[in-house]
This record gives C-alpha cells, structure tokens and sequence, in this order.
C-alpha cells in the first residue's frame, strides 16, 4: 500500500512539473513551421530553435517579424515571447525575414541557405514592387530566377510557353510596353540561354549582385517630420541614415553614413541624429508613434554594428564558415566537372552508336541492293545463255540450208536442157539459187557473230556474278564487325567511370606566396569583374533601347521618370550617397 501511494505521489508531482507551452507559427519565404513553446521561453530561445532548424549559422541578418496595429515590429531577443504585444490567439504567427541586409552579398553572405533566403526575399520586393526596379533590368534579374529554377536551358524541354505561369516581372513593367507574354517570354529566355552552366546558388548570387545596386534595395522607410513640420521620408540601411522627399524614394536629399554619426537617440516622438563633425547641426525629426522611434533606433544599432563589424577582421566562427564555404564549393565545382565530364562521355558514346548503327543500316541497304543486282545478273545470263543457243542452233540450220541450195545448184547446172530458152531459164535459176545461196551465206555469217557476242555477254555476266558475290561476302564480314563495335561502344556506355570525392582531404595553408598569389587572383576578378560589368551594361542598354519604342509613356509612374533622369545624368545609388553625404 505504501509502495502505491508512493507512486501517485511520484506521477501527480511529474504532472505538477510539466511546463506550459504555447503553439507559434513560423513563416519563412518558402515553408511553413509550427514549434511548441514553453511559456518561459525568451525570443532568443524560439529564434535559435528556428535557426537550428533551418541549418543558419548567419543569424546577425534575420529577425522574427509580426504586426502590432498595421506596424512591423521584431522579437526582441532578451524579452518572453508572450511580453510581447502579440495577439492572444494560436498559433502565435511570426514570420523568419532578413532584418538587415548587407553592403556586398557575395563577400557577407556565405551560407548557401543564406543566400537562398535573400535571393527569394528581394526577389519578392521587386515583384510586389517595394523596390523600384528598371524595366531592362527586372528582364535580366528574371533569366537568373528562371536558371535558378529550371537549370539550364535545352531547347527540347523549355519550348516556347513555358514561363506562361511564372511570376517574373512587376506589373509595373509588363503595363508600360505595348508588349505581348510572348515577347517578354522571348526576352527573358534569349538572356536565360547565356547562364548555361551556373547552378542554383550561382544564380541566385548573381541575381543579389545586381539587386544591391537598386537605389531602394535594403532601405527601411519611415514617414517622418522635421521641425518646420515638412513631411519627409526616413531611410535605414546598411549604408547609413538618408532623408528623402516623399515623391523620391530613389535620390535623398541628404545622408549621414555611420561612420558619420556621433549619436542617435529619442525622446517620446522626437528622434535625434548627432553628426561625428560638431560643426554640423544636429538633426531633429518627429515620427508618427513612440513605437516607430523604437523601431528606428533598433534598426539603426543593428545596421552600425554590422557595418563596424565589416571593417574589422572576421570572428573566428566566419573564418570556419568561409573555410568549409570554400570547401563545399569546391567539393560542388569537382562533383559538376565529374557529371560534366560522365555526361560528356555519354553524348559522345550516344553519338558513335547512332553513328554505326546509321553505318549498319546503309551496309545492310548496300547488301540488299547487290543481292538484287547479283540476282539481276543471274536472270540475265541464263537469259543470254538461251538465247546464244538459240541462235547457235538456226546458224546450224542456215548453214544446212545453204548445203542443200548449193547441192541444187549443182544439180539444175547438171541437168541443163540445151535450148536456150531452157539454158536462159537455167541461167536465170541459177543466178537466183547463187543469190540465194549469197544471202543465207551472209545470215549465217551474221548469226555466227551474234552468237559469238552473246557468248562474249555471258562471259561478262557471270563475272559481274562473280564480283557481286565478293562484295557481298565483303559487306557481310563488315556487318560482323559492326556488331562487335556496337556492342563494345554499349559496354562503354554503361561501364562509365564512378568518382569518390573525399572532402576531408581539402586543406588550406596560407603561406606568404599563397598571399601573393591571392592577391593576383583577386586583381585578375576584379579585372574580369569591371569588364563582366561592362558588358552587362551593354547588353542592359541594348535591350532598353530594343523595348524603348513599344513604351507607353502616359504609363509612366514618378519613379520611373525619377530614375530616367538620374540615368540620363549618370547617377548611380553609391555616387549620389556621396554627394549628397
């Protein structure tokens, strides 16, 4: 008895123990995740949990974002979840978003699945157009997310349609050309075609490359006010603090880069930004609610740590995180070269086998075709041979016949009457019998010769038999051979190589030489960078200029006329930030 209430005792206080949890709901860009909670649990105990889950190690970009009154706010990392203003029903609904973005996407950005998450977050602000984006180059940027997606292009597979379903371009472009899905379609897979060989993150990258030049990539917008009570635009981003004009969000009228800023602070509405140089004014603005101050003021420490952090040398964690970047790349880059390499030899395998199997089937037409002739040949000289006897046996006949008129010429000359009408008569038989005897001289003769040349014909018959039936014996030993070829380039094709990769064998060592000779490798990409860039500007330009004509021009937003102006004057979004700084 002692022992059974020992172990209610034991169960009730387990039950007593067992914490209480609540539902959340995670959003990425792609997926959806939903975790149990313990009620106890700080933001940054549900934040890490979604980062392990995801595989991210380059958690300084990402944030947990959710909406309170039609503002966006994030988790804050050191306060519960359930502190937070969030609404009271499950699942609590968060969404995983870059908070902060980088200066340079191919040097910062190092996991794969880091890259992947950008690239499917901005790609979305440029379709949803809260970043502006260039008809020409939203053309380009779609032909990456299409490589990115499809692989490479093959004719045979991606026929023309098949982008018919695809989100690729902003309403805003598509409405501004008189341009059918067709065209655009015809545009994207033109540039599409050239990525042949880059793989899902390489695309991905190159389309974040071009993407951080957009003048509104990575800017936070806050509608603001300054002292004279001028409505304005606050912007946040990796760069800096900028100040627009509500119908520009492309050129600020001012900046203050970080390395600029003394101080930034608030008090209830009113926000504070302190220049580096004393001599500079301080600037004040108002913001709408207390909470959008707050939300600045977080934005703007994560955004000056993280541009302090990149003019220093890397954490020991970045350093492993590039080395084993480097590794898998590699390690990828090899893999793609065997595949290159099998596929390759696979073509090339296909090719000699459709090769002699063409060669077969002409050697067996060529086969058939000499026993047709061989059979020809053998009707022919049966044909001759008959014929030759035929003619043979009337030359007989002829040559009898000529006997026997001549024996009767003989015989009329010995019975000649004496008279001369009889011998006049006689005469006159007698010239006829030897012109008879004349004639079937001659038609013998003639059908001596003919029987001669179809003797000579038969002769050349059966030795066009005799050379038929060489070449046939000839094509037929081929046939074998062709076979054994076959049958041998078969075995290749399926007895391919195989390749083990071993990434532990990869090391790096970085010497002196190993800097130099790093340093001329990264002069020569930025040479091919600068060139690269060069060209790309060329192809942008030429497309513009193709689709210029088909532009509707009373469709034309402020943006748009904003950014041909800053183009026709060769302002590019890093230049006009350092004028206007």
């Amino acid at each position: 008895m002692a022992g059974a209430i020992a172990s209610r005792m034991s169960f009730s206080s387990l039950k007593r123990k067992q914490p209480k949890t609540f539902t959340v709901r995670i959003a990425t860009m792609d997926a959806e995740m939903e975790f149990s909670c313990e009620v106890k649990w700080k933001g940054k105990d549900l934040f890490d949990l979604v980062c392990r889950t995801l595989g991210l190690r380059e958690t300084w970009f990402f944030g947990l974002q959710y909406t309170i009154k039609d503002t966006v706010a994030w988790l804050k990392m050191d306060k519960k979840v359930l502190d937070h203003d969030v609404p009271t029903e499950e699942p609590k609904t968060f969404h995983f978003l870059a908070k902060f973005y980088p200066e340079n996407a191919e040097e910062e950005l190092v996991q794969e699945i880091t890259q992947h998450l950008f690239f499917l977050q901005v790609k979305k602000q440029i379709l949803d157009e809260k970043i502006f984006c260039p008809p020409e180059a939203s053309v380009l940027l779609a032909s990456y997310a299409v490589q990115a997606k499809y692989g490479d292009y093959d004719p045979n597979v991606h026929k023309r349609g098949f982008l018919a379903q695809e989100e690729l371009l902003p309403k805003r472009v598509i409405n501004l050309y008189q341009m059918t899905p067709e065209m655009w379609e015809e545009r994207i897979t033109a540039w599409y075609a050239e990525h042949r060989g880059r793989a899902r993150d390489e695309a991905e990258m190159e389309y974040l490359k071009i993407a951080q030049d957009l003048e509104m990539y990575g800017v936070n917008y806050f509608a603001i006010r300054n002292k004279k009570g001028t409505e304005l635009l606050l912007g946040v981003d990796a760069l800096g603090l900028h100040i627009y004009d509500p119908d520009n969000r492309l050129t600020p009228k001012i900046s203050f880069p970080w390395n600029e800023i003394r101080n930034i602070s608030y008090s209830d509405k009113e926000f504070t930004i302190k220049p580096l140089d004393k001599k500079i004014d301080v600037f004040k603005f108002n913001s709408s609610k207390l909470r959008v101050n707050k939300l600045i003021l977080q934005l703007c420490i994560g955004n000056h740590d993280l541009f302090m952090r990149r003019r220093k040398a890397d954490s020991l964690e970045v350093q492993q995180m590039k080395a084993q970047a480097r590794e898998e790349k590699a390690r990828k880059q090899m893999e793609r070269q065997c595949l290159a390499r099998e596929k390759q030899m696979r073509e090339e395998a296909e090719r000699t086998r459709d090769e002699l199997e063409r060669r077969l089937m002409q050697l067996k037409e060529e086969a058939t075709m000499a026993n047709e002739a061989l059979m020809r040949s053998e009707e022919t000289a049966d044909l001759l041979a008959e014929k030759a006897q035929i003619t043979e046996e009337e030359a007989k006949l002829l040559a009898q016949k000529a006997a026997e008129a001549e024996q009767e010429m003989q015989r009329i000359k010995a019975t000649a009457i004496r008279t001369e009408e009889e011998k006049r008569l006689m005469e006159q038989k007698v010239l006829e019998a030897e012109m008879l005897a004349l004639k079937m001289a001659e038609e013998s003769e003639r059908r001596a010769k003919e029987a001669d040349q179809l003797k000579q014909d038969l002769q050349e018959a059966r030795e066009s038999e005799r050379r038929a039936k060489q070449k046939l014996l000839e094509i037929t030993s081929k046939s074998s051979y062709t076979q054994s070829m076959n049958s041998s380039t078969t075995a290749l094709s399926t007895d391919l190589p195989s390749f083990n990769l071993i990434s532990e064998s990869l090391s790096f060592d970085f010497k002196d030489t190993d800097m130099k000779r790093l340093s001329m490798e990264i002069e020569k990409e930025k040479v091919e960078y600068m060139e690269k860039s060069k060209h790309l500007q060329e192809q942008l330009n030429e497309l513009k200029t193709e689709i210029e004509a088909l532009k509707l021009k009373e469709r034309e937003t402020a943006l748009d006329i904003l950014h041909n102006e800053n183009s026709s004057r060769g302002n590019s979004k890093h230049n006009t930030i350092k004028k206007v700084s």
